[in-house]
Parts: C-alpha cells; structure tokens; sequence
C-alpha cells in the first residue's frame, strides 16, 4: 500500500520551462530516493532543489493535507508510521485527518499518528438516530424505562450528544476526541529515526560530476571568468 504517493519535480528545470517530475512512493528507502532524484536531473551540482508538484496516495484525505514542499525524510517517516498501524488505527486516523484535526502540515501529522488513542470512532454510524441508540443503548449513558422506548427521541438525543461530546460524522462513521491528553512527540527533524532518513543526492561518478560541471560552465560562463582577488600587499 502506497500511503503517500509524491511526484518529486527538478525546481530548477521547472523555472526553465522543463517539467522533469517522477511519482515516489513512500516508505522508501535511500537507494530509490537516488536512482529518482537522477532521473530527473537533481544531482546537486546544476540542479538541488526539488518541490512536490501533486500527491497521490491511497489515503486522499491526507493528500490534500501535504504542501508543495515538504521534507522527503519527514514524509518517509509519516508514511513509516502509518504503515505500522492496524486496520481500526488506520481508519481512525483517516477519520481523524478528514474533521481536520491535526492537519496543518506533515509535522502535525506525525504527532496524530502518535496520539490516535486520544480519538473514538465509532465505523458505519452515519446519522444522529443511529449514535443515540449507540449512546443509550449499548454505552447505557441514560436510563430508559422499556415500556418508554418505542417513545424516545433517539435522533434529538443523538444529536445532542453529538454537539456536547464535540463530534462529527465524517466518511465511514462518527469521530471524536476523547478527552484525553495530546502529547506532541515530534518537534523537527531532529527527531526522525536513522531507519526512516532516506534523502541522500545520487552518488555520481568522476566522469558524471566532469560533464555536469562542463554543462554548468557551457550555461553560465560567467561562473568560470571570475575576477580574481586583488593581491594584498604581502603579495606584491
């Protein structure tokens, strides 16, 4: 399962005119990163820097979610997290992602991921009726007598729970936070695991780094007649 899918894009051809773009899809590894980053021309000599022209994983709700420039090892250790989650951890967490919680970028993401027992989500309940029998019935919140309950208002009820318990329905059932503490784990890059840092520029050959300067200089002659210093008076 590809949990983020980004295409990695060569800014600098993209300021030229030139789309030089590949999808990655992560986790990935070092070894990946660089035969990519080749591909598309970044080899940290006439290209460095990249940017992420569009996302397409299999969680759309977090697509939407990720910018334009966001750390390659920071998405390959969201992507290592979440790949570490059972299928109910998942679901909650593409609950959590679609009322918007947590969602302001990758670093925010992260600390979701790590704090997904502060959330309930109760799957395939949909409408208010549906979560006031939930809350009467099975969770026994309220008492009512059984000759009563044909009578009772399950959807008013539901809805009031809904407001006051500060939920809402969201693709594939009814989400909320369960009062529990939020813990920020991660505070930068600083705190990624060796295992999950994958961005690494391709290791090119003394052949490939001579014809990348030559190109260089063939661009910008300029770079190669700099003027040289003035001699200093020990000099003279």
């Amino acid at each position: 399962m590809a949990f983020i899918e980004a295409y990695v894009t060569n800014l600098g051809k993209y300021n030229e005119g030139e789309l030089a773009s590949e999808p990655l899809k992560f986790p990935t590894t070092t070894e990946e990163v660089q035969a990519l980053l080749k591909r598309i021309g970044v080899d940290n000599i006439q290209y460095e820097e990249i940017f992420i022209a569009d996302y397409d994983g299999d969680l759309p709700e977090l697509n939407a979610c990720l910018g334009e420039y966001e750390s390659i090892d920071e998405l390959n250790h969201l992507a290592c997290l979440l790949s570490e989650l059972d299928k109910s951890d998942l679901e909650k967490f593409e609950a959590a992602v679609a009322s918007g919680e947590h969602t302001s970028g990758v670093g925010d993401l992260i600390n979701l991921v790590e704090n997904l027992d502060c959330y309930d989500f109760y799957i395939g309940v949909s409408d208010d009726e549906t979560l006031g029998r939930i809350y009467a019935e099975d969770m026994e919140l309220i008492n009512i007598p059984e000759n009563l309950r044909d009578y009772f208002d399950y959807e008013a009820y539901g809805r009031d729970m809904r407001i006051n318990e500060d939920g809402g329905f969201v693709k594939g059932g009814f989400f909320l936070p369960n009062g529990s503490q939020f813990t920020e784990y991660y505070h930068g890059r600083e705190d990624i695991p060796d295992e999950h840092k994958v961005f690494a520029y391709p290791q090119l050959s003394i052949r490939e780094q001579m014809a990348a300067y030559k190109e260089v200089i063939d661009r910008f002659p300029q770079a190669a007649e700099r003027p040289r210093p003035e001699q200093s008076h020990t000099d003279r």
